[in-house]
């Protein structure tokens, strides 16, 4: 029997915690023999405790405190960080060095399990798993660089993401492997489709789903917008997610006296309700890696219009063949995309709609399970 444990300590809801949960469960739902444990460093994982119990996937507690960070600030989550390194280090050492897990895959800050790497010898191997495109500053690639002789593997979510990897010479090439997300878990995404619905006051409505952030970029479809509506003052758009930036996009909005057809929803639970009966899911990121929204709302039989950032959109919408691409922070670019998809025929759309359905295949739990299973046994 393996012992494969994750290391994922997080301070907020990111697509990458959803991903982990996925993966845990895809190796004990086809891996059966394996034993799974999640590693919590202050509570982290207890709002899961009850779910990953279920599938019989253990957490492991390397200290006996339990903080609230949601909604903590940028100096605050900076200072949460340095309480988890300092606090966690030795009880991740000794964990390891008593239960000797075969893998260890770690993702979010890394830096502690690869510190370890550099100072301790275990018989267990590092799986360092890339979540969305790396911002390599000083630390990191510092990091990267001392532990690479010791990583067992990196993964990549994607074709792209592995080149940029390649590139930088930090890893040896053939340590680099593609394991793509386990976005879809098809049984989850069905039985969130039959939960009773938000009622949702407009039938023809665009949508954007992401934390109101720097990243996700809302200020460029509001912008957008506001040229498109005066066209066609039937537009209208959603948009769901919180974050720190819901003041100055609310007051964008009123400024443009948008009021009556852009609408900051906030945060959804179940968002397929949305995605369902949307007229378009548009991405305005600046980086994605590859995109989660983009992927579920391929699955949901819903157009994508996305950024051409990088890591990962066009690599999965392949030219425009599964969706609509734009120039990433483009205005006009943005608006050409849209003006298109509402011209083109419904035949066309409907072929686009079946290139990114077949494209999601690739991010199903199950595909998940036999790339992760092949690394675990190579």
């Amino acid at each position: 029997m393996k012992k494969i444990f994750y290391w994922c300590p997080y301070l907020s809801d990111v697509a990458t915690i959803t991903n982990v949960i996925n993966s845990a469960i895809s190796l004990k739902k086809y891996k059966k023999k394996s034993q799974i444990s999640l590693l919590e460093t202050i509570g982290d994982w207890q709002f899961e405790r009850e779910n990953l119990s279920k599938y019989n996937i253990k957490i492991d507690k390397l200290s006996n405190l339990n903080f609230d960070t949601n909604k903590v600030g940028f100096f605050k989550s900076r200072l949460y960080l340095l309480y988890i390194f300092f606090l966690n280090f030795f009880p991740f050492v000794r964990l390891l060095k008593i239960k000797k897990p075969d893998f260890l895959i770690i993702h979010l800050l890394t830096s502690l399990p690869l510190l370890s790497l550099i100072f301790f010898k275990f018989k267990t191997k590092f799986i360092l798993r890339i979540s969305g495109l790396p911002k390599l500053n000083f630390f990191r690639k510092f990091f990267w660089k001392l532990s690479s002789r010791n990583i067992y593997l990196v993964t990549c979510p994607s074709k792209e993401t592995l080149e940029y990897l390649k590139k930088l010479n930090i890893f040896e090439e053939k340590k680099l492997k593609i394991l793509y997300d386990p976005i879809i878990n098809v049984s989850n995404i069905n039985k969130k489709n039959k939960m009773v619905q938000d009622k949702i006051d407009h039938n023809n409505f665009f949508l954007n789903i992401g934390r109101l952030t720097n990243q996700k970029n809302q200020i460029l479809l509001i912008n957008t917008f506001n040229i498109l509506i005066k066209k066609n003052k039937n537009l209208i758009l959603y948009i769901v997610g919180e974050g720190e930036k819901r003041f100055q996009l609310q007051e964008k909005i009123e400024t443009l006296k948008l009021q009556n057809n852009i609408f900051l929803i906030g945060y959804k639970e179940n968002v397929f309700p949305y995605i369902k009966k949307a007229r378009a899911v548009i991405i305005s990121s600046l980086w994605e890696d590859p995109g989660a929204v983009m992927i579920e709302a391929s699955f949901c039989n819903t157009t994508v219009i996305s950024s051409n950032c990088p890591n990962g959109p066009n690599e999965f919408i392949s030219n425009n063949q599964g969706g609509y691409l734009f120039e990433s922070n483009k205005l006009n670019s943005l608006e050409n995309s849209i003006n298109i998809f509402l011209n083109d025929s419904q035949k066309q759309i409907f072929k686009k709609k079946i290139f990114a359905k077949k494209k999601t295949k690739n991010y199903t739990i199950y595909n998940h399970y036999k790339l992760l299973n092949k690394i675990l046994n190579a």
